[in-house]
């Protein structure tokens, strides 16, 4: 039993490492992985964790619209260590973050282009598929002796996940103690929403905090070595809405294109395909710069 846990171990960590069955790659710097497809010399994008395969299905849409361009090339990874490596002159056309926060920072550090809002999220809690702790509330969180993962707090999602625990705090039904017996069960805190999805899929921890794309990704994907996951969502009273925001990386090596691609992810198109992945929509103010539409 403990040789099979053990490989089924190793099949989930290597169907993450692919992507949850989407992208392949090699890892980078900062926790993100670089996904390459056939083609050389197409886009380069550097997109949020959670953005992987929405951002890989509105690519193929994009490039379906564009006979005779090259495939686009992923670096999937937290907004945080993306940012990091722009800084540090990684080489890429399209900048897509899980935050406002970073997205300023890049602007701040004249890396892009004016950002648009790309698509909203909400969080949700996921337990494993058998439920080892026995996890059947919210506040069941609380409760001494579980193992939490979460994301670190400089990572878009480990930051509105704080934001929640704070909320639920201020609740009489949770009570000013909630967020504190909740980080007293945390075990580790990642660089990635993936990693914490990983985490809670191979049954190293009794319940994460994710967004609610991640775990409709995962029972996605489900099947095989792949685990699904179970959910406890976050009261909307409670919940902290992530918008995601896009922007043209200055001086790469494919601006023209990258504005074509940014045009179609925030028009009606693109939101339509974000939405098949669970994304809510950008709202009005997603609208993409005159002229820039394909």
């Amino acid at each position: 039993m403990y040789r099979s846990k053990r490989l089924r171990a190793a099949c989930v960590i290597l169907l993450l490492a692919c992507g949850l069955l989407t992208a392949c790659g090699t890892p980078v710097a900062g926790g993100a992985s670089q996904a390459t497809t056939s083609g050389a010399g197409g886009l380069t994008v550097f997109a949020a964790s959670s953005l992987q395969e929405a951002m890989t299905a509105l690519g193929t849409d994009w490039r379906a619209a564009h006979p005779g361009a090259a495939a686009a090339q992923y670096n999937f990874g937290g907004s945080q260590a993306l940012l990091a490596q722009l800084r540090q002159g990684a080489p890429a056309d399209l900048f897509a973050t899980a935050d406002k926060l970073t997205m300023d920072g890049a602007v701040a550090a004249g890396l892009v282009e004016s950002p648009y809002p790309l698509a909203r999220n909400s969080l949700v809690v996921v337990l494993p598929h058998d439920n080892p702790g026995h996890i059947t509330a919210l506040a069941d969180l609380a409760r001494p002796g579980l193992k939490i993962v979460l994301a670190d707090k400089t990572v878009p999602v480990g930051n509105y996940t704080l934001q929640a625990l704070d909320n639920l705090a201020a609740d009489p039904a949770y009570g000013a103690d909630f967020k504190r017996s909740v980080l007293a069960n945390v075990i580790s805190q990642e660089n990635n929403v993936r990693q914490v999805l990983a985490k809670v899929q191979l049954g190293e921890a009794d319940a994460g905090v994710v967004y609610g794309t991640d775990a409709q990704a995962a029972n996605n994907a489900a099947g095989g070595s792949a685990q699904p996951v179970a959910t406890v969502p976050i009261p909307d009273t409670a919940n902290v809405i992530a918008v995601y925001y896009v922007a043209v990386v200055k001086g790469g090596a494919r601006v023209d294109a990258a504005r074509t691609f940014l045009a179609y992810a925030t028009g009606d198109g693109g939101q339509a395909v974000l939405g098949q992945f669970g994304f809510l929509p950008a709202g009005a103010t997603a609208a993409a710069p005159a002229g820039s539409r394909p």
